[in-house]
């Protein structure tokens, strides 16, 4: 049973890191980087083997509800799947890059830490350890915000920490009225009891829920954290936070409890196409506004946040599966924007757009990749994006809603303009800039290189008898409460 190693590879290693790295980091990145291909091959065998089936993992030889309990199924696997390779590329980003901020094995060890916590919240089958694991995540995530000692960052990382907080505190509650009123933490089991009691609590356990776990995915109006966080963290954190950190602790347990416990209700899906249109398009506006590249893409990452949430709130499986993409796509090209950013900073010590140039000589591979990921977040084909939005808008159509159709085409073209801005003042400026003055590292190039690609090969995932054998069954899972309360429970 490979399930359980999707916890101990990476909290194991955090231990070792701690346990054997000396005053170098030589140590802390060789384990590092063995835990993540290892964490990678597990996730890419979990999610082609998976299909349509749920792996149930029980911690003792006790059975639900009185076990905790581990669940694998299309979606967990394909979450899993995006925090490898995410995770992966940004340990080989950091080698370089961190050694010119401040080497320490203390990274790699929250790094890890990081990690534990993001794919225990995937497979957990239970709300308590679901807070745990998300605890578990954030203060090494809080952490890491502040790992550079800069007076901004200490700011970021304390304000970060105060609405963490209260997002917490907020879903402690929440979980609280759920066991008071199912006497069970089983997600399986609460979505078989909760529909035969009080459907008053279903309403307040979900408000409290979209409040606590929306200011985790920083959707707006829940998003004052992010912008502070995201610009201020070394280059690699801002692209764990953006591409899978606000994914795994927000969206993707939005998805779980929503979808697959209180079964998709009108009023919430409601709430999810208002808040995502907020999003797109006042967060959109937001970006054009910034100079600092980092404050850009942050606010460009809570717009695309609003695309995702759009499409569950239309909640046909075409826009689940729309939106099911553009988790993928979003992780893979922000990750690749911020990796850009943090290249430019190294180099030419800026993120100031206004003082940057044209870097093509003195960055080419940052320059390149960057147009390639500015196109797929703009939704231009045949890039990634411009599959999922586009099919994000089709459905908005079949469904009856032009004006969020509106919304998203609105979005797409904002997104564009402030992008185009970013290239012709940030990579593309009339001043050449012949040489970096920091040399790039091996591994930077190679973690943008291998984003870029995935820009262009993850747009195959439309192509008929593709699609039905690796985002369908995903959109299977989440639109299947049923199902899922059988494949848990029915065993």
């Amino acid at each position: 049973m490979i399930l359980p190693f999707f916890i101990i590879i990476p909290l194991l290693t955090a231990f070792l890191i701690t346990l054997i790295s000396g005053k170098k980091d030589d140590w802390a990145i060789i384990l590092s980087i063995i835990a993540a291909l290892s964490l990678l091959v597990l996730s890419v065998f979990s999610f082609v083997t998976i299909g349509g089936n749920t792996v149930v993992y029980n911690m003792s030889a006790w059975k639900i509800p009185y076990t905790i309990c581990l669940v694998l199924d299309a979606l967990s696997s394909f979450m899993l799947l995006i925090v490898s390779i995410i995770s992966l590329t940004s340990l080989m980003f950091s080698i370089k890059y961190i050694r010119h901020l401040s080497p320490s094995w203390k990274y790699y060890a929250l790094f890890m830490f990081l990690v534990t916590g993001m794919n225990g919240v995937i497979v957990t089958g239970d709300l308590f350890n679901l807070y745990v694991f998300l605890e578990i995540a954030l203060i090494a995530a809080y952490a890491l915000v502040a790992y550079g000692s800069k007076a901004e960052e200490f700011e970021a990382s304390f304000k970060y920490a105060v609405m963490g907080s209260i997002s917490s505190i907020l879903i402690l509650v929440g979980i609280g009225i759920i066991y008071s009123t199912t006497s069970t933490l089983t997600l399986a089991s609460i979505a078989k009891v909760l529909p035969e009691r009080n459907p008053q609590v279903m309403y307040w356990v979900g408000g409290i829920f979209m409040a606590g776990f929306g200011l985790k995915a920083a959707v707006m109006p829940f998003h004052a954290w992010l912008p502070d966080a995201h610009s201020s963290a070394p280059a690699p954190i801002s692209s764990m936070l953006s591409g899978v950190l606000i994914k795994t602790l927000g969206i993707y347990v939005l998805i779980r409890f929503f979808f697959n416990v209180l079964g998709a209700p009108d009023i919430f899906m409601t709430i999810f196409l208002v808040l995502g249109s907020i999003s797109i398009l006042v967060a959109s506006f937001l970006a054009i506004g910034q100079w600092d590249l980092k404050r850009l893409l942050a606010y460009s990452s809570i717009s695309q946040i609003g695309f995702i949430l759009l499409g569950l709130g239309i909640a046909t499986p075409l826009a689940i599966f729309g939106a099911v993409f553009h988790i993928l796509n979003h992780a893979i090209f922000k990750s690749l924007l911020f990796y850009n950013a943090g290249t430019v900073e190294m180099a030419i010590g800026t993120r100031d757009l206004r003082k940057m140039g044209n870097l093509t000589k003195a960055l080419p591979v940052a320059s390149s990749t960057s147009m390639i990921a500015t196109l797929s977040i703009a939704g231009m084909p045949p890039f990634n994006g411009f599959f999922s939005k586009l099919i994000i808008i089709i459905a908005a159509v079949q469904a009856v809603h032009p004006g969020y159709a509106l919304i998203a085409v609105v979005g797409s073209l904002l997104t564009l303009v402030y992008f185009m801005k970013v290239q012709r003042y940030g990579f593309r400026g009339e001043e050449l800039i012949e040489k970096p003055d920091v040399k790039v590292g091996l591994g930077m190039k190679a973690s943008m290189i291998i984003l870029a690609t995935l820009c262009v090969v993850t747009s195959l995932l439309v192509i008929p008898g593709i699609r039905e054998v690796t985002l369908e069954s995903v959109v299977s899972v989440i639109t299947g409460k049923t199902d899922y309360i059988f494949n848990v429970l029915g065993r």
